[in-house]
């Protein structure tokens, strides 16, 4: 069995109470990790509206998953969507070792800006006791 990196965005909708997306959210990393993959990031953009309307739905909540999987899940993973009914579109598509690169720079720009963004509130909050 081959073992590929995949990202999948999912669009679930938005006129669910937060509780329930969370379910399904769990429910799907659940789905995934026992089925043999392996999620190293789970990227959840919120409600946003979407282009145009989808079941007469025109906003939805985003989350993008990036997991290693063996190929096979892939399909079946792709059923449990489809079947699914708040789940309003998927995409699933592979990720090549430019997209891993560039995912992992990103984090780390995003790191070192956290991390000066949290040094500059301090140095700030060190000025102003001082005066």
């Amino acid at each position: 069995m081959r073992i590929k990196s995949y990202e999948s965005v999912v669009i679930i909708n938005a006129a669910l109470e937060d509780e329930q997306i969370e379910n399904i959210i769990s429910k799907l990393q659940e789905f995934i990790t026992t089925h043999g993959g392996e999620i190293f990031d789970i990227d959840k953009w919120g409600r946003k509206r979407l282009a145009y309307p989808i079941q007469k739905a025109k906003s939805g909540y985003y989350v993008i998953f990036r997991y290693n999987a063996p190929t096979n899940l892939i399909s079946v993973l792709e059923r449990n969507f489809r079947l699914d009914e708040n789940i309003i579109r998927y995409l699933t598509v592979v990720l090549d070792k430019f997209a891993l690169e560039a995912l992992k720079k990103q984090k780390e720009s995003s790191k070192s800006e956290e991390q000066s963004s949290v040094e500059n509130s301090n140095t700030n909050n060190n000025n102003e006791s001082t005066e």
